[in-house]
């Protein structure tokens, strides 16, 4: 089969229209220590948050489909808008195990790019998150493209016109890239998604189960400007790892030509939950039509990052969800979701 790149087929930028956010139902306590109670009800606030831009598709198989049904209906979620498949995932985090979505532009067609998914570089186990994509292909009539390398959706960030961002803390990992043909994986995704340049910065925030994603670190909000996070404080073993990551940035170049944008995002502090400090981000905002959702912490940064944010994003309604206990499990927002493009 041709590559999606040769037959038209492109990653759209996630400010691009969208069709749909696709999300995993909540499945597996163990992965939620001592707070499981409270993540249906918080994942149900997050997708009522959603319905209210644009419609929401959420894997939900067996008994989860009655349990996201009810939990919907108390977030008072606009169920005209949600459609529930029964696929059954490992847990929620769809932006790694979901499909990375291309749209041809000549066409109008939407196809599935299928990559491998192995929980992080097998933190845990996720045989039947690694099935999602093509049962997702499967139940929309999609043409899918399959790719034999590990590549999740929350380590990289694409502008949409032919530059991808991400990190050498998870491409270069040896919990992935160990025996992989690294052009073959660089070659698969240019013609997987259709892209020109790749971009890399090194280290993730501290303490991060994904070994460092992008949209933790530094998010596309055009194609010629990147929101970054940084950390003011010396002390923080984030300090170093952000400020290099800053320089590298500073020094690339847009398709354009010039130098990106940067717009500084504050780095909330650690949060300390299920016994472990956790790492949270402004940064890990979902992109909606008209919208945009912003993770909160109950931190004096949650003002300036929804500021920043509103300015970055002129037309569209910016709202905070609060993701405290969304990290427990290691992501926010943009982690739990994935766009399907219009």
């Amino acid at each position: 089969m041709e590559s999606p790149r040769a037959l038209g087929f492109r990653m759209p930028a996630e400010w691009e229209r969208q069709s749909a956010t696709w999300l995993s139902w909540p499945s597996n306590p163990q992965l939620w220590p001592g707070h499981y109670s409270l993540i249906p009800a918080k994942f149900a606030e997050f997708a009522a948050a959603i319905s209210r831009f644009q419609s929401v598709r959420i894997n939900a198989a067996g008994t989860l489909r009655k349990e996201a049904e009810s939990a919907l209906r108390e977030a008072k979620a606009d169920l005209s808008v949600i459609e529930i498949f029964e696929i059954p995932t490992n847990d929620v985090w769809c932006r790694d195990h979901g499909p990375l979505f291309v749209k041809n532009n000549r066409t109008g067609e939407v196809a599935i790019t299928d990559w491998e998914f192995h929980g992080w570089g097998g933190k845990f186990t996720a045989t039947l998150d690694n099935q999602v994509p093509e049962k997702i292909a499967q139940a929309l009539n999609l043409k899918r493209f399959a790719f034999p390398f590990e590549l999740e959706g929350g380590g990289i960030e694409v502008t949409g016109d032919g530059i991808l961002l991400t990190t050498e803390a998870v491409q270069n990992n040896p919990n992935r890239a160990t025996g992989r043909d690294n052009r073959a994986f660089e070659s698969a995704i240019r013609d997987g998604l259709s892209i020109d340049e790749i971009l890399w910065i090194g280290e993730g925030l501290a303490n991060d189960d994904t070994d460092g994603h992008i949209d933790n670190l530094a998010r596309f909000v055009n194609p010629n400007t990147l929101v970054a996070v940084t950390e003011k404080n010396p002390a923080s073993p984030n300090y170093a790892p952000l400020k290099k990551n800053w320089e590298r940035l500073s020094a690339m170049t847009s398709k354009s030509g010039g130098r990106f944008n940067l717009i500084e995002l504050p780095l909330p502090e650690p949060i300390h939950l299920a016994g472990r400090d956790l790492p949270p981000s402004h940064a890990n905002f979902l992109i909606v039509n008209d919208g945009v959702l912003v993770p909160l912490y109950g931190q004096k940064s949650d003002d300036l990052a929804l500021g920043i944010l509103r300015e970055c994003f002129p037309g569209r309604k910016v709202v905070g969800i609060d993701c405290r206990v969304l990290l427990i499990e290691g992501g926010a927002l943009h982690c739990l979701s994935q766009q399907q493009p219009a």
